[in-house]
């Protein structure tokens, strides 16, 4: 792998995954690919900023449930909805079409129909449930950079071991994942898991690991591959399990 600790990769990552307002920089010849071990920096940079607005709305006197809301709220801004966008579409595509071809062309249709929509609503409602039940800011803190961390690993897994399900499309554009830049973001997102606790961390870890393999299965039989819809919607996936995760652990 080409520059494996190239400083340029977190920035793409920052660029590509967030909205942060950057400095115009020059990737030269280096791809998502290339990058993606970085995810999980960029997924720490949204925790930040998400546990931000939730220690600002407990400083404003808000109660948990709408303070989990606006940390909610503000990493959505942050990523403008990339991974609910992705997770909406897998829904819509599996739960509706009935052929390989049929569910690809619905993924790519920008229309949400009522199994993407159910899917978000689903998904922002275990997020925020979990949330609101940590009991402050200081886990809070530690159950979103477990999880926007974490989960920001398993698209380079999905994306190593299955091969793209279209020609074109985002996932086929980013170009191959390596071995090894698919088990350096794994290590970070792995690391950020410590955060939670040794036990709890554990728990999170083989929790991910079932879902990789069995999201991973249902690519395979639903589409013969990965696209970057499917590499947002396992995000998503992530993200809910290791909130789920803290949510038991800290109580």
């Amino acid at each position: 792998m080409r520059d494996r600790l190239n400083p340029l990769d977190i920035a793409l990552c920052l660029a590509f995954f967030t909205r942060l307002p950057l400095p115009h920089l020059d990737f030269r010849d280096r791809t998502l690919a290339d990058a993606i071990w970085a995810a999980p920096i960029a997924g720490l940079a949204v925790a930040i900023f998400a546990s931000a607005a939730y220690a600002l709305g407990g400083w404003l006197g808000l109660p948990s449930g709408p303070a989990a809301a606006l940390a909610l709220a503000v990493a959505m801004l942050m990523t403008g909805c990339l991974h609910e966008d992705g997770l909406s579409d897998v829904a819509d595509g599996f739960g509706g079409g009935s052929t390989r071809e049929r569910k690809l062309e619905i993924m790519r249709d920008s229309r949400i129909g009522s199994y993407g929509t159910a899917a978000l609503v689903v998904s922002l409602l275990l997020r925020w449930s979990a949330l609101a039940a940590l009991a402050g800011p200081a886990q809070v803190f530690a159950a979103l950079i477990a999880a926007h961390c974490a989960s920001r690993a398993l698209p380079a897994a999905l994306m190593h071991v299955l091969p793209p399900a279209r020609a074109d499309g985002l996932s086929a554009s980013a170009g191959t994942v390596s071995q090894e830049s698919a088990l350096l973001g794994a290590g970070i997102g792995a690391v950020s898991l410590l955060v939670l606790g040794l036990g709890a961390a554990l728990a999170a870890l083989i929790l991910l690991v079932l879902l990789i393999v069995g999201f991973a299965a249902l690519c395979r039989r639903q589409i013969g591959g990965q696209t970057g819809d499917t590499a947002g919607a396992l995000q998503q996936l992530g993200e809910i399990a290791i909130l789920l995760a803290a949510s038991t652990a800290f109580i």
